[in-house]
Protein backbone atom coordinates (compact mmCIF):
# COMPACT_ATOMS: atom_id res chain seq x y z
CA UNK A 1 0.00 0.00 0.00
CA UNK A 2 1.25 3.50 -0.58
CA UNK A 3 2.38 5.43 2.00
CA UNK A 4 1.07 9.09 1.37
CA UNK A 5 3.59 11.64 3.02
CA UNK A 6 2.80 15.64 2.86
CA UNK A 7 5.86 17.94 2.78
CA UNK A 8 6.89 21.39 1.22
CA UNK A 9 9.45 22.56 -0.95
CA UNK A 10 10.69 24.83 0.96
CA UNK A 11 12.12 28.54 0.82
CA UNK A 12 9.08 29.42 2.85
CA UNK A 13 7.52 33.27 2.58
CA UNK A 14 8.99 35.54 6.32
CA UNK A 15 5.86 35.73 8.61
CA UNK A 16 4.37 39.47 8.27
CA UNK A 17 6.11 40.79 11.41
CA UNK A 18 9.48 39.72 10.53
CA UNK A 19 9.43 40.86 6.58
CA UNK A 20 8.29 44.25 8.52
CA UNK A 21 10.78 44.21 10.76
CA UNK A 22 13.78 42.67 8.61
CA UNK A 23 13.10 45.28 5.66
CA UNK A 24 13.79 47.94 8.37
CA UNK A 25 16.86 46.01 10.02
CA UNK A 26 18.34 45.00 6.44
CA UNK A 27 17.58 47.99 4.68
CA UNK A 28 16.41 47.53 0.49
CA UNK A 29 19.94 47.57 -1.11
CA UNK A 30 21.55 44.86 -2.92
CA UNK A 31 24.36 45.05 -0.64
CA UNK A 32 22.01 44.40 2.22
CA UNK A 33 21.35 41.34 0.64
CA UNK A 34 22.07 38.42 2.93
CA UNK A 35 26.11 37.53 2.90
CA UNK A 36 26.55 35.25 5.96
CA UNK A 37 28.00 38.57 7.89
CA UNK A 38 24.72 39.83 9.12
CA UNK A 39 24.70 40.85 12.75
CA UNK A 40 23.29 39.46 16.00
CA UNK A 41 20.06 41.34 15.86
CA UNK A 42 19.12 40.39 12.12
CA UNK A 43 20.13 36.77 12.93
CA UNK A 44 17.88 37.18 16.17
CA UNK A 45 14.61 38.15 14.23
CA UNK A 46 15.48 35.26 11.55
CA UNK A 47 15.82 32.82 14.77
CA UNK A 48 12.37 33.44 15.65
CA UNK A 49 10.79 33.88 12.39
CA UNK A 50 12.24 29.92 11.44
CA UNK A 51 10.98 28.87 15.17
CA UNK A 52 7.49 30.25 13.74
CA UNK A 53 7.75 28.63 10.32
CA UNK A 54 8.44 25.45 12.01
CA UNK A 55 6.07 25.08 14.75
CA UNK A 56 3.44 25.46 12.54
CA UNK A 57 4.40 22.51 10.02
CA UNK A 58 4.56 20.68 13.32
CA UNK A 59 1.49 21.40 14.52
CA UNK A 60 -0.61 21.05 11.69
CA UNK A 61 1.17 17.70 10.99
CA UNK A 62 3.23 17.68 7.93
CA UNK A 63 5.02 14.31 7.55
CA UNK A 64 8.37 16.22 6.56
CA UNK A 65 9.13 19.32 7.69
CA UNK A 66 11.93 22.05 5.94
CA UNK A 67 14.01 24.48 7.78
CA UNK A 68 11.99 27.08 6.03
CA UNK A 69 15.81 28.82 4.03
CA UNK A 70 14.09 32.07 5.02
CA UNK A 71 17.59 33.69 4.53
CA UNK A 72 17.73 32.49 1.16
CA UNK A 73 17.66 36.12 -0.72
CA UNK A 74 18.78 35.18 -3.59
CA UNK A 75 16.37 31.67 -3.70
CA UNK A 76 18.55 29.14 -5.66
CA UNK A 77 21.75 30.82 -6.04
CA UNK A 78 21.93 31.05 -2.45
CA UNK A 79 25.18 29.00 -1.50
CA UNK A 80 26.63 30.37 -4.17
CA UNK A 81 27.10 34.19 -2.98
CA UNK A 82 27.78 32.79 0.31
CA UNK A 83 31.22 31.76 -1.26
CA UNK A 84 34.20 33.28 -0.96
CA UNK A 85 35.04 32.40 -4.63
CA UNK A 86 32.24 34.20 -5.71
CA UNK A 87 31.49 37.68 -6.65
CA UNK A 88 28.14 39.49 -6.24
CA UNK A 89 27.72 41.86 -9.10
CA UNK A 90 24.13 43.30 -10.83
CA UNK A 91 20.77 41.87 -10.30
CA UNK A 92 19.43 39.53 -12.78
CA UNK A 93 15.81 37.66 -12.96
CA UNK A 94 14.87 34.49 -11.35
CA UNK A 95 13.58 32.51 -14.24
CA UNK A 96 10.06 34.03 -15.47
CA UNK A 97 9.03 36.40 -12.36
CA UNK A 98 9.32 39.26 -11.35
CA UNK A 99 11.96 38.38 -8.02
CA UNK A 100 15.72 39.23 -8.81
CA UNK A 101 18.56 37.87 -7.55
CA UNK A 102 22.20 39.00 -7.39
CA UNK A 103 24.44 37.64 -10.05
CA UNK A 104 26.95 35.02 -8.66
CA UNK A 105 30.06 35.41 -10.86
CA UNK A 106 32.70 32.63 -9.80
CA UNK A 107 36.48 33.59 -9.87
CA UNK A 108 37.73 30.71 -8.24
CA UNK A 109 37.61 27.26 -7.22
CA UNK A 110 34.15 26.90 -5.12
CA UNK A 111 34.73 25.76 -1.24
CA UNK A 112 31.06 25.35 0.83
CA UNK A 113 30.79 28.29 3.17
CA UNK A 114 29.26 25.97 6.27
CA UNK A 115 26.04 28.33 5.90
CA UNK A 116 23.67 25.71 5.60
CA UNK A 117 25.34 23.97 8.72
CA UNK A 118 24.25 27.31 10.89
CA UNK A 119 20.82 27.07 9.44
CA UNK A 120 20.71 23.32 10.30
CA UNK A 121 21.65 23.14 13.55
CA UNK A 122 18.44 24.88 15.22
CA UNK A 123 16.54 23.18 12.97
CA UNK A 124 17.82 20.01 14.01
CA UNK A 125 17.14 21.30 17.97
CA UNK A 126 13.53 21.60 17.16
CA UNK A 127 12.73 18.65 14.60
CA UNK A 128 12.84 14.70 15.14
CA UNK A 129 15.44 13.20 12.71
CA UNK A 130 12.73 11.21 11.09
CA UNK A 131 10.85 14.69 9.83
CA UNK A 132 13.75 16.57 8.79
CA UNK A 133 13.49 17.55 5.64
CA UNK A 134 17.30 19.19 3.96
CA UNK A 135 16.12 21.64 0.63
CA UNK A 136 18.73 22.68 -2.13
CA UNK A 137 19.26 23.14 -5.48
CA UNK A 138 19.80 20.63 -7.87
CA UNK A 139 23.46 20.91 -9.35
CA UNK A 140 22.47 21.97 -13.03
CA UNK A 141 20.14 24.86 -11.81
CA UNK A 142 22.97 26.29 -9.62
CA UNK A 143 25.29 26.10 -12.37
CA UNK A 144 22.75 27.58 -14.70
CA UNK A 145 22.11 30.69 -12.16
CA UNK A 146 25.78 31.19 -12.00
CA UNK A 147 28.00 33.03 -14.20
CA UNK A 148 31.16 31.01 -15.19
CA UNK A 149 34.68 33.11 -14.85
CA UNK A 150 36.82 30.38 -13.44
CA UNK A 151 35.71 26.93 -14.62
CA UNK A 152 36.27 27.61 -18.23
CA UNK A 153 33.25 24.56 -19.59
CA UNK A 154 30.11 23.14 -18.62
CA UNK A 155 31.22 20.14 -17.46
CA UNK A 156 33.93 21.40 -15.04
CA UNK A 157 31.47 24.49 -13.66
CA UNK A 158 29.07 21.37 -12.94
CA UNK A 159 31.69 19.49 -11.01
CA UNK A 160 32.14 22.35 -8.94
CA UNK A 161 28.90 23.25 -8.12
CA UNK A 162 28.66 19.73 -7.21
CA UNK A 163 31.44 19.75 -4.84
CA UNK A 164 29.84 22.29 -3.24
CA UNK A 165 26.73 21.17 -2.92
CA UNK A 166 28.41 18.07 -1.31
CA UNK A 167 30.59 19.53 1.29
CA UNK A 168 27.28 21.11 2.39
CA UNK A 169 25.76 17.86 2.52
CA UNK A 170 28.67 16.49 4.92
CA UNK A 171 28.32 19.07 7.49
CA UNK A 172 25.22 17.94 8.62
CA UNK A 173 23.59 15.78 11.03
CA UNK A 174 20.93 12.86 10.27
CA UNK A 175 18.03 13.98 8.04
CA UNK A 176 15.13 11.59 6.47
CA UNK A 177 14.74 13.56 2.99
CA UNK A 178 16.54 15.59 0.94
CA UNK A 179 15.34 17.40 -1.79
CA UNK A 180 16.86 18.73 -4.23
CA UNK A 181 14.88 21.44 -6.28
CA UNK A 182 16.28 21.57 -9.88
CA UNK A 183 13.68 23.60 -12.24
CA UNK A 184 16.28 24.83 -14.93
CA UNK A 185 16.31 20.68 -15.93
CA UNK A 186 12.52 21.87 -17.40
CA UNK A 187 13.53 25.02 -17.97
CA UNK A 188 16.87 24.99 -19.76
CA UNK A 189 17.48 21.25 -20.09
CA UNK A 190 21.08 20.28 -20.48
CA UNK A 191 22.48 19.15 -24.10
CA UNK A 192 23.85 15.96 -25.84
CA UNK A 193 26.47 14.43 -23.30
CA UNK A 194 25.54 16.89 -20.84
CA UNK A 195 22.60 15.49 -19.66
CA UNK A 196 24.50 12.41 -18.69
CA UNK A 197 27.24 14.32 -17.19
CA UNK A 198 23.79 16.16 -14.87
CA UNK A 199 22.85 12.53 -13.99
CA UNK A 200 25.59 11.64 -12.76
CA UNK A 201 26.37 14.82 -10.83
CA UNK A 202 23.00 14.00 -9.01
CA UNK A 203 24.27 10.30 -8.48
CA UNK A 204 26.60 12.02 -6.59
CA UNK A 205 24.70 13.98 -4.21
CA UNK A 206 22.78 11.02 -3.77
CA UNK A 207 26.15 9.18 -2.93
CA UNK A 208 26.87 11.73 -0.39
CA UNK A 209 24.22 11.24 2.26
CA UNK A 210 21.85 7.87 3.72
CA UNK A 211 18.49 10.06 3.07
CA UNK A 212 15.52 9.46 0.82
CA UNK A 213 16.50 11.70 -2.33
CA UNK A 214 14.01 13.29 -4.19
CA UNK A 215 14.79 15.29 -7.56
CA UNK A 216 11.89 17.94 -8.35
CA UNK A 217 11.81 20.34 -11.02
CA UNK A 218 8.75 22.46 -12.13
CA UNK A 219 7.41 25.28 -14.40
CA UNK A 220 7.64 23.01 -17.34
CA UNK A 221 7.62 18.89 -18.49
CA UNK A 222 11.38 17.38 -18.61
CA UNK A 223 12.21 16.49 -21.86
CA UNK A 224 11.90 12.83 -22.72
CA UNK A 225 15.36 11.93 -23.02
CA UNK A 226 16.44 14.63 -19.57
CA UNK A 227 13.68 12.44 -17.55
CA UNK A 228 15.40 9.28 -19.19
CA UNK A 229 18.91 10.22 -17.89
CA UNK A 230 17.41 11.57 -14.41
CA UNK A 231 16.16 8.06 -13.73
CA UNK A 232 19.66 6.67 -14.19
CA UNK A 233 20.66 8.05 -11.32
CA UNK A 234 20.65 6.58 -7.99
CA UNK A 235 17.21 8.49 -6.36
CA UNK A 236 14.30 7.56 -4.38
CA UNK A 237 11.82 9.93 -6.32
CA UNK A 238 11.08 12.01 -9.06
CA UNK A 239 9.03 14.85 -8.82
CA UNK A 240 6.53 16.01 -11.49
CA UNK A 241 4.18 19.62 -11.76
CA UNK A 242 1.05 18.98 -11.89
CA UNK A 243 -0.11 22.29 -11.61
CA UNK A 244 1.43 23.61 -15.06
CA UNK A 245 1.50 20.54 -16.91
CA UNK A 246 -0.44 17.29 -17.12
CA UNK A 247 -0.09 15.41 -20.39
CA UNK A 248 3.46 15.37 -20.61
CA UNK A 249 4.16 14.29 -17.47
CA UNK A 250 2.02 11.62 -17.69
CA UNK A 251 3.55 10.65 -21.29
CA UNK A 252 7.38 10.85 -19.40
CA UNK A 253 5.90 8.42 -16.73
CA UNK A 254 3.83 6.21 -18.92
CA UNK A 255 6.66 5.25 -21.43
CA UNK A 256 9.91 5.62 -19.32
CA UNK A 257 8.69 4.25 -16.05
CA UNK A 258 9.03 6.05 -12.40
CA UNK A 259 11.66 5.39 -9.21
CA UNK A 260 9.66 2.98 -6.30
CA UNK A 261 8.62 6.63 -5.01
CA UNK A 262 7.23 9.77 -6.50
CA UNK A 263 6.82 13.28 -5.77
CA UNK A 264 3.62 14.89 -6.92
CA UNK A 265 3.14 18.88 -6.93
CA UNK A 266 -0.42 19.27 -6.57
CA UNK A 267 -0.52 22.52 -4.88
CA UNK A 268 0.00 25.61 -6.60
CA UNK A 269 3.07 27.72 -5.15
CA UNK A 270 2.22 30.70 -6.35
CA UNK A 271 -1.34 30.90 -6.31
CA UNK A 272 -3.11 32.32 -3.33
CA UNK A 273 -6.20 30.22 -4.12
CA UNK A 274 -6.25 27.21 -1.54
CA UNK A 275 -6.97 23.74 -3.00
CA UNK A 276 -9.15 21.11 -0.29
CA UNK A 277 -8.26 18.29 0.60
CA UNK A 278 -10.59 16.30 -1.42
CA UNK A 279 -9.62 18.65 -4.39
CA UNK A 280 -5.84 17.07 -3.74
CA UNK A 281 -6.60 13.46 -3.38
CA UNK A 282 -8.69 13.46 -6.30
CA UNK A 283 -5.79 14.85 -8.47
CA UNK A 284 -3.91 12.06 -6.60
CA UNK A 285 -6.67 9.69 -7.98
CA UNK A 286 -6.63 11.18 -11.97
CA UNK A 287 -2.81 10.73 -11.98
CA UNK A 288 -2.54 7.04 -10.33
CA UNK A 289 -5.86 5.98 -12.39
CA UNK A 290 -3.51 7.28 -15.95
CA UNK A 291 -0.86 4.70 -15.64
CA UNK A 292 -0.06 0.72 -15.85
CA UNK A 293 1.04 0.93 -12.50
CA UNK A 294 0.84 2.99 -9.40
CA UNK A 295 1.67 1.19 -7.05
CA UNK A 296 4.08 3.17 -5.42
CA UNK A 297 5.71 2.50 -2.17
CA UNK A 298 5.43 6.37 -0.98
CA UNK A 299 3.80 9.05 -2.83
CA UNK A 300 5.07 12.88 -1.37
CA UNK A 301 2.37 15.13 -1.86
CA UNK A 302 3.51 18.51 -2.24
CA UNK A 303 3.55 22.03 -3.81
CA UNK A 304 4.68 22.09 -7.26
CA UNK A 305 6.55 25.21 -6.61
CA UNK A 306 8.86 26.87 -3.96
CA UNK A 307 6.53 28.72 -2.04
CA UNK A 308 8.09 32.30 -0.83
CA UNK A 309 6.12 34.06 -3.34
CA UNK A 310 2.80 32.86 -1.27
CA UNK A 311 1.72 35.55 1.40
CA UNK A 312 2.24 33.87 4.50
CA UNK A 313 -1.63 33.43 5.47
CA UNK A 314 -1.89 31.75 2.84
CA UNK A 315 1.33 29.42 2.97
CA UNK A 316 0.16 28.48 6.32
CA UNK A 317 -3.62 27.55 5.10
CA UNK A 318 -1.89 25.56 1.76
CA UNK A 319 0.07 23.70 4.35
CA UNK A 320 -2.75 23.12 6.71
CA UNK A 321 -4.75 21.38 3.14
CA UNK A 322 -1.83 19.63 2.37
CA UNK A 323 -1.04 17.57 5.78
CA UNK A 324 -5.02 16.64 5.58
CA UNK A 325 -4.92 15.62 2.15
CA UNK A 326 -2.25 12.94 2.84
CA UNK A 327 -4.04 11.90 5.61
CA UNK A 328 -7.61 11.64 4.02
CA UNK A 329 -5.55 9.71 1.05
CA UNK A 330 -4.72 7.13 3.51
CA UNK A 331 -7.75 6.67 4.72
CA UNK A 332 -9.34 6.17 1.21
CA UNK A 333 -6.22 3.73 0.37
CA UNK A 334 -7.10 1.58 3.01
Amino acid sequence: MTDYVSTVTGLAPLPDWAKDELSELKGHQKHDLIDGTEGSEIRSRYDEARTEVIDHQQSVGLDRIVEGQLRWDDMLAHPLPLADAVETRGIVRYFDNNNFYREPVITDGLEASGDLATEFEPFADAVDAERRQVVLPGPHTLAELATDEYYGDDASLLAGVTDLLVDELDSLDAFETLLLLDPSLATDPPGDGHDERVSQAIDRLAGATDADVIVHSYWSPLEEKTYAHLLDADIDAVGFDFVTEQDQNLYNLQEYGCTDDIFLGLIDGQNTLVEEPDAIRERVDWVFDRLPVADFETAYLAPNTETFYLPYSTYEAKLETLAEAATLAEVRAA
